[in-house]
């Protein structure tokens, strides 16, 4: 039902650009309810997801290019239960790096248990825009 950002397999990655620099304060993953589902299940559903930045090239807090030597920091890992909201939140830990960024990482570990496929449905990343004052921005 509806559209869905599927990868093959159950671990997958991307890389999300953000309009602007942010200080990164959380990240809130969606998937469809089991009502929604026409199976009744939602095994495609991520389990395990990791976050990251990138500390190289920080003016610019972009990722490096892929095959680049990269020093990634993990700014959070978590796991989306299945069992509670379909849109679930999470804190990160910028405060370990008190920057803006530009492109932030999601590195989905696991499913729930589907093994042809992971579904995403929306990814939302939460923070202060660098140089505004404005409260929170998606």
């Amino acid at each position: 039902p509806g559209n869905c950002w599927a990868f093959k397999g159950h671990q997958g990655q991307v890389v999300i650009r953000l309009p602007a620099r942010v200080y990164l304060t959380a990240i809130t993953v969606q998937h469809i309810t089991k009502d929604a589902s026409p199976s009744g299940t939602i095994i495609s559903a991520p389990r395990d997801i990791a976050v990251f930045v990138s500390l190289l090239g920080t003016s610019g807090g972009d990722l490096a290019p892929e095959g680049d030597k990269e020093e990634e920091t993990l700014l959070g890992m978590f796991t989306y239960n299945v069992e509670q909201d379909s849109m679930q939140t999470f804190p990160l830990k910028n405060m370990l790096l008190p920057r803006a960024f530009s492109h932030v990482k999601l590195l989905v570990k696991s499913n729930w248990g589907n093994p042809r496929y992971t579904c995403i449905y929306r990814v939302k990343v939460h923070g202060k825009v660098e140089n505004q004052r404005a409260s929170t921005q998606d």
